[in-house]
């Protein structure tokens, strides 16, 4: 996710093939020229892949703390699909880091299953917060509107996510269901916005799969009893997210058409990320009483002169959210309900959160295909 790959040289010489299941920074180029490989797969099935030997793993490496006094090691900020690996590799290698905090849930490996052991002392990468935009921030405003008192988030990384939590102050009671733990959901529950006391699942706990951001973020979720890692099949499983009631999943977007179909993978054929768990997330959200699946979108791209709300999505593009999946779509000019809209409904609502520049245009376009 952040960083360089350190095989990259022997991918660009062909010597081997990097299979992706989300595309990031140090793997896009080569998947686009090309010279490795992307699977379009829902973050909650890829550990499925593993167990269910569609992906047979030889060799699993894994990242994990020092062994506690009963011999169990923990994987420490990301558990993901790690476990799923490391329970069906045939051999399985560990770096044993004495800097790696032991975070608890379903994180621990006993040390009598791992075959070769590597310690090391290293600091973990860390990531490197922006400060949001002007804009990020007014789209958070209305989603900060959205979340009532005991509600359950989940949020992931970036400028919005980051202004969500900045604006919460008042809220009560609100819990965390979410793939990753963060330093503004650090910060959030050290002012007591976060409790977890009103979860209907894991109450008092929060609930990721990964955990990346400053130092001080790994040595807070160190042992502490209030954060639970688990697997992503569990995490992101939307059966398992519906039942928190009251749930928020907030994802983003590259663009989304008139129709509500959301691309978020893609721009055009150029593979860009992945599935992530949007899709996860979005229909647990949606299933959850008083639950709100939010697709949270900047109007406009390249300093305003691209409109993100289009009547088609561009050619290639892939559909990674359906246009029956999406119920509240927010930009910064506000937030527009599409659920149970039908087609030209849908066209209206959107053009109104269009960037003003961009609506007589769209506007015409849904004229002519007699969606206005």
């Amino acid at each position: 996710m952040i960083g360089e790959d350190p095989l990259q040289e022997a991918v660009d010489q062909g010597k081997m093939r990097h299979n992706s299941l989300f595309v990031g920074s140090a793997d896009r180029a080569a998947v686009n020229k090309g010279k490795a490989d992307y699977v379009p797969i829902f973050l909650n099935e890829i550990p499925s892949l593993f167990t269910d030997k569609l992906i047979p793993l030889n060799v699993a490496f894994i990242h994990v703390s020092p062994p506690d006094e009963h011999g169990f090691v923990s994987l420490g900020v990301e558990v993901l699909a790690s476990k799923a690996a490391a329970e069906c590799a045939a051999i399985v290698v560990a770096q044993v880091n004495d800097q790696m905090p032991r975070t608890l849930g379903d994180t621990f490996i006993h040390i009598s299953k791992l075959n070769k052991i590597v310690e090391v002392s290293e600091p973990l990468p860390e990531l490197e917060r922006t400060p949001s935009t002007e804009i990020e921030k007014q789209i958070a405003n209305y989603i900060a509107d959205l979340i009532e008192d005991g509600s359950t988030l989940q949020l992931g990384i970036g400028g919005i996510p980051d202004a969500v939590l900045g604006l919460l102050k008042g809220k009560k009671d609100l819990g965390i269901h979410t793939e990753m733990i963060s330093d503004g959901l650090m910060e959030a529950l050290e002012q007591g916005i976060i409790t977890g006391y009103k979860k209907s699942m894991h109450q008092g706990k929060a609930v990721c799969t990964f955990i990346l951001g400053s130092k001080n973020l790994y040595d807070y979720v160190d042992n502490n009893p209030f954060f639970e890692a688990h697997p992503v099949n569990y995490t992101n499983d939307p059966f398992i997210v519906a039942q928190n009631e009251k749930m928020i999943a907030i994802n983003s977007a590259i663009e989304i058409d008139f129709t509500g179909q959301v691309c978020s993978d893609s721009i055009g054929t150029t593979i860009y990320s992945g599935f992530g768990g949007q899709v996860d997330f979005i229909r647990g959200a949606a299933r959850s009483k008083g639950g709100k699946p939010i697709i949270a979108i900047p109007s406009s791209a390249k300093n305003g002169q691209i409109s993100r709300i289009v009547p088609t999505l561009k050619q290639g593009a892939g559909v990674v959210t359906t246009r029956a999946d999406i119920h509240y779509v927010v930009t910064e000019y506000g937030v527009a309900y599409i659920h149970g809209k039908n087609l030209r409904q849908r066209a209206a609502e959107l053009i109104k959160i269009a960037h003003p520049n961009f609506q007589e245009q769209l506007s015409q376009v849904a004229k002519e295909r007699k969606l206005l």
